[in-house]
């Protein structure tokens, strides 16, 4: 008995010191870590604030504040793993064997990363633009490290991953200060073309429409029960809907009230008799 108390004496002894060395260590790095990761978060929105003070666009500010919450959280882990003795060398040595193993895996994902640095670099759109991509048309509302977030006209956020939209064509409908509007309509052959371009001209006749380029009314196709007009005007980018919307629904009351008639598909249906 007092063999075992005496080895128990000697093995407090040497383990004891250890324990409460890397006790202290480990309780050290816990701590260091929960500081730091409120740090990380508060430097971020900070940023963020700043560069919202500064006017900085709002996608590009999103995406520094994941940058470089990515990148200080990443050197966080790295220094708690040295304070509790693991080998830094070593330790970066296996980051970057893992970071090869995941690349490999994960090269779509390191695609839209490229991707997001290119939009970021290139600025094809910004934050509020209205863009066609990928299928789907929509208003920016963030651009973040893999993938660009739209807003569609009724509301539904769809999220397109970086790479394929870097990579992809990109109409954007809000890069330009003006846009021309066409309105199409069809009337009858008999018809007179000249006085259906005067009802579209005097409908052009609007404070929204821009004097330069002129508006103008051009025969775009004979159809199979219609002639085929355009009436173009230049407006704001931002006048371009409503303009688009009232022209339509005001081509097809002046035509209407100056006697033009507007062809609508028909089908002339023979009945023949039984004998």
């Amino acid at each position: 008995m007092d063999m075992n108390v005496d080895e128990l004496v000697k093995l407090s002894e040497a383990w004891l010191p250890v324990v409460l060395e890397y006790s202290g260590k480990l309780a050290l790095a816990v701590v260091t870590l929960l500081i730091g990761w409120w740090l990380i978060s508060r430097l971020t929105s900070t940023i963020g604030g700043l560069l919202e003070a500064r006017k900085v666009d709002r996608a590009l500010s999103s995406f520094i504040g994941s940058l470089v919450s990515i990148v200080l959280r990443i050197l966080l882990l790295i220094s708690v793993a040295s304070m509790i003795g693991v080998e830094t060398t070593s330790f970066i040595a296996m980051i970057g064997a893992a970071g090869l193993a995941i690349g490999l895996a994960l090269q779509g994902s390191l695609a839209n990363f490229a991707g997001g640095v290119l939009i970021m670099l290139f600025r094809p759109f910004r934050a509020g633009d209205w863009i066609e991509a990928q299928g789907v048309s929509g208003s920016v509302d963030h651009i973040q490290i893999f993938h660009t977030t739209l807003k569609t006209a009724d509301n539904k956020v769809v999220i397109v991953p970086n790479g394929s939209l870097s990579n992809g064509h990109i109409t954007n409908y809000s890069r330009e200060p003006r846009r021309r509007a066409d309105i199409n309509i069809g009337i009858d052959y008999s018809s007179d073309i000249k006085r259906a371009r005067e009802v579209l001209l005097e409908i052009a006749q609007d404070p929204r429409v821009q004097a330069d380029p002129a508006p103008v009314v051009f025969v775009t196709g004979l159809g199979d029960s219609a002639v085929n007009l355009s009436l173009r005007v230049w407006v704001a980018t931002g006048d371009f809907w409503p303009v688009t919307f009232a022209f339509t629904e005001l081509a097809k009351e002046r035509l209407t009230e100056a006697g033009i008639g507007i062809p609508f598909p028909q089908r002339v249906v023979h009945l023949a008799k039984a004998e």
